[in-house]
């Protein structure tokens, strides 16, 4: 399950007409003094987009100061800067520079408040290491849980490198929590129990069963996976209907009973779904619709299909989404809809 993401898009390519960053309003001895300024001012931007592209955020925060030095408020630019801070994880960081801003917004308000909630769980919860994942517990659980859980995420992790030709570059981060302190923000419904929110929150009980926790957390850590290798927004349907694709747990369910969910609920976080009956519906329909997108009726999709689909979600930094899917599958999300809803 994929938690909705905050409002603001850290992840947004800058203009070059928005970065024109005030040029026009200086007082040049010479047109050709302007125009090496204007290219100056372009290096940067084309610069901050290859960044972007490589989710590498010291260059991103790198390249944001050198933007600032030339227009200190831009309030765009100051998103970026305080959001490359929170992607590296620099909390701290963060929380103080937003404070010398001397504003807030809806953006800042979710950087601060995710930061502020981070470093608390990094105060209070325990911690345990493998090559590719932090976790964070809660409590005393058992040993054999953490271990268990390490364990079988190193082997999605492996697989699903292996699936998509893509290794991520940070570790990535679990809670095994206990108390809804630690489930992450905003309410969620009764039928939620593992989720994404940039950190894989997994219940601990949930792992005294071995045949539900080994799909959830291939599912969750698809999820990661979808987030590590586009900064986009994702569609909810074809999120969460790769993710079954991957963990295999959805395969084989008849059609749910009942009117057929449109395809702006498909699009709009699940999460804010109360009832199990239609939460049901929507995790079967977005499954079929990604099943019909691959072309495929039963069980995982070829190698080649995947490879296709990472290349897909990546166009989605820069194109709307229909837009990538006709490139790539030579379909759009309607006519996908369509197709299950008949």
């Amino acid at each position: 399950m994929q938690q909705s993401k905050p409002p603001f898009r850290l992840f947004l390519v800058i203009a070059i007409g928005v970065v024109a960053l005030g040029y026009g309003v200086h007082t040049y001895k010479n047109v050709a003094q302007r125009n090496k300024a204007i290219e100056e001012s372009n290096r940067l931007v084309d610069e901050f987009n290859e960044c972007q592209e490589a989710a590498d955020w010291k260059c991103t925060e790198r390249v944001v100061r050198a933007l600032l030095e030339k227009a200190p408020d831009d309030k765009n630019l100051q998103l970026h800067l305080a959001g490359s801070l929170y992607e590296q994880e620099r909390y701290e960081d963060c929380i103080a520079y937003i404070g010398t801003l001397g504003y807030r917004n809806e953006e800042l308000e979710y950087l601060e408040k995710k930061s502020k909630s981070l470093l608390k769980e990094m105060e209070e919860l325990g911690i345990a290491r493998s090559m590719h994942f932090r976790v964070e517990f809660e409590g005393s659980p058992n040993r054999d849980d953490v271990l268990e859980a390490l364990s079988v995420l190193e082997v999605a992790y492996d697989s699903l490198c292996r699936l998509f030709e893509f290794y991520p570059e940070k570790k990535m981060h679990v809670v095994l929590y206990q108390s809804s302190a630690y489930q992450g923000i905003g309410p969620r419904p009764e039928w939620v129990g593992a989720i994404f929110d940039g950190k894989l929150r997994i219940p601990v009980g949930m792992m005294q069963y071995r045949e539900i926790y080994r799909p959830v957390l291939f599912h969750e850590l698809t999820h990661a996976f979808v987030r590590a290798m586009t900064m986009a927004k994702v569609p909810l349907w074809l999120n969460e209907g790769i993710a079954q694709l991957v963990d295999g747990a959805g395969s084989g369910k008849e059609r749910p009973p009942g009117s057929v969910p449109s395809l702006e609920s498909l699009a709009a976080p699940f999460v804010k779904e109360s009832r199990t009956d239609e939460a049901t519906k929507l995790y079967w329909y977005s499954l079929e619709m990604v099943k019909k997108m691959f072309r495929v009726n039963e069980g995982l999709a070829s190698k080649s299909q995947f490879l296709k689909f990472k290349d897909c979600v990546r166009d989605f930094r820069y194109k709307d989404v229909d837009a990538a899917l006709r490139e790539h599958y030579g379909v759009t999300s309607k006519e996908l809809w369509e197709q299950v809803s008949r």
